[in-house]
């Protein structure tokens, strides 16, 4: 993707603005023969600067990476689909028009707060789209490599996370995008415009992981199993990698949440089970909502997708991973 029209503009701008610059030097009056030179210099280098950093995004929009594809059939058997289901909640709140369970993408520009960087789909991943003419290797390389078919990068994909998908649950995923009802048509073309590029090339959000090899989950039932979700959830994107929590810094990203090493171990499990099941704290206040771009409301902290994407005794093990955490130093506000 180039926005040839936007470059052009800013190529444009900068030679305007040198020949204005060098036609000011020309002035008898030194004051204004400096003063005008120097603006016009300034005006100069900046479409320049500008240009260096739209080139710079569209080069990484545009790299390839070279991530084998495994050649892997999944069987797409009842209890996958079930399981995949289960797990494709941590997926709705960017693939889902109106949170549930069909993954038909959305309009990712107009449902998060982003600048105006061109258009920017969330694609959908139902068997009407554009998955249905990739192989199941593809699909997984993917989920969890954030590598497009076509090799280039996904974008804000939590490939970081879902890399530590098991091979039992990646394939389980699988199996579930591709029992889903056929819902719409193919994900529109994403287009970045100059603004996206130096966007870009400020906030690299492109998601390209090294390739996986073969991962098994730990045991059900033991604090390990607890680790895997809270890595496959994405728990530490909010949270800090330490689950430390994280200062809002004003930056584009997930909101920054609370250290969790310090307030779940002072929680019963029945007050997290309460938590995850009705989104409101011990002492019954619930999680605040944020607005999205187009007018609907989602928990800031997203409770019911985790607890969609986990049984009771997922966040059994959760806790007991979370309860057996050392106390962390929260960041310095």
């Amino acid at each position: 993707m180039f926005d040839f029209v936007g470059v052009l503009v800013l190529i444009v701008l900068a030679a305007v603005f040198g020949f204005l610059a060098t036609r000011a030097w020309r002035l008898k009056n030194g004051l204004l023969r400096w003063g005008a030179t120097a603006l016009g210099g300034l005006l100069t280098l900046a479409p320049l600067a500008l240009l260096a950093l739209a080139l710079v995004g569209f080069y990484k929009l545009n790299q390839h990476y070279r991530n084998p594809v495994a050649d892997v059939q999944v069987a797409g058997t009842a209890a996958q689909i079930a399981r995949g289901e289960q797990l494709a909640h941590v997926c709705a709140g960017c693939h889902s028009p109106d949170g549930g369970p069909v993954l038909s993408g959305v309009n990712f520009l107009a449902k998060f707060p982003f600048p105006p960087v061109g258009t920017f789909y969330a694609p959908n991943l139902t068997p009407s789209g554009d998955i249905q003419d990739w192989t199941d290797g593809e699909v997984i390389r993917a989920i969890r490599e954030g590598v497009h078919q076509d090799g280039r990068a996904l974008l804000i994909m939590p490939a970081g996370n879902l890399r530590n998908l098991s091979d039992d649950d990646v394939q389980a995923v699988v199996a579930y995008l591709r029992a889903q009802p056929a819902t719409g048509g193919p994900t529109p073309e994403n287009r970045w415009n100059v603004l996206g590029a130096i966007f870009m090339s400020l906030f690299d959000f492109r998601t390209a992981q090294s390739p996986v090899g073969q991962v098994t989950a730990p045991q059900p039932g033991t604090p390990e199993y607890g680790h895997y979700l809270v890595s496959i959830i994405g728990c530490a994107d909010c949270h800090g990698d330490q689950l430390q929590g994280k200062v809002d810094n004003g930056q584009p990203g997930p909101p920054a949440g609370p250290n969790l090493t310090q307030i779940v171990p002072g929680w019963t499990e029945a007050q997290f089970m309460t938590f995850f099941n009705t989104g409101r704290r011990p002492d019954g206040s619930a999680v605040p909502d944020e607005t999205l771009n187009d007018g609907t409301q989602r928990p800031r902290m997203p409770w019911d997708e985790v607890r969609g994407a986990t049984s009771d005794a997922d966040l059994h093990d959760l806790y007991s991973y979370l309860h057996s955490l050392p106390p962390v130093a929260s960041p310095a506000p």
